[in-house]
């Protein structure tokens, strides 16, 4: 809806982000004092922090926290934040399962992690427990944790790394002490059966 102040500029409101004003009181010619102006006003700033998140939203997934802080240093009051993003998840244009998907697919193709380092990742960028999970759970179903493991290996490998600084890089990368082990036992399986070929 759009409102013509009588003294100032023109805005857009979406009636959603309305806490006191009734929409059917919002017509030509209607004056309102405060707080009720005030409530309009709120509604005008949720709704431009809704526009720039969509725009944000158009180029990548995000996360709710990391839409949060990028709306937050545009200096829109974290009220009106608050509101557009929950209308947004409401209409799931923003989803932190979604964005956590999205995220673990981008990550795979420059790193091999395993899943308590990745898990940390998915905290570390505002994503409840169970959305990392949930998408963790996904990811791992597609992904074999141990060939992510010997792919981290080989690359440790070809940097040559002694064996106790690649122990060391592979278990900072998230990968368990026995599958590290696991990895190497069969890297080694790997290397004599190519060896006899």
């Amino acid at each position: 809806m759009k409102i013509i102040t009588g003294s100032g500029p023109s805005f857009f409101i979406r009636t959603d982000y309305l806490s006191l004003v009734n929409p059917e009181n919002l017509m030509a010619g209607a004056e309102f004092d405060e707080p009720y102006e005030s409530d309009i006003l709120d509604a005008g700033l949720a709704f431009a922090a809704e526009k720039k998140a969509v725009d944000y939203l158009s180029r990548a997934e995000q996360s709710r926290s990391g839409l949060f802080k990028k709306l937050l240093a545009k200096d829109f009051p974290e009220a009106c934040i608050v509101k557009a993003l929950d209308y947004l998840e409401k209409i799931f244009y923003l989803s932190d399962l979604r964005f956590a998907r999205a995220w673990l697919n981008s990550r795979k193709i420059n790193h091999s992690e395993g899943r308590s380092k990745l898990y940390g990742e998915l905290l570390s960028r505002g994503i409840s427990r169970e959305n990392a999970s949930a998408a963790l759970d996904e990811f791992f179903e597609n992904n074999d944790e141990m060939l992510l493991c010997m792919k981290a290996l080989q690359k440790y490998r070809r940097l040559k790394k002694s064996p106790e600084k690649m122990i060391n890089c592979l278990m900072r990368a998230g990968f368990s002490k026995g599958m590290i082990n696991l990895a190497v036992k069969n890297e080694g399986e790997l290397l004599e059966s190519d060896a006899q070929v």
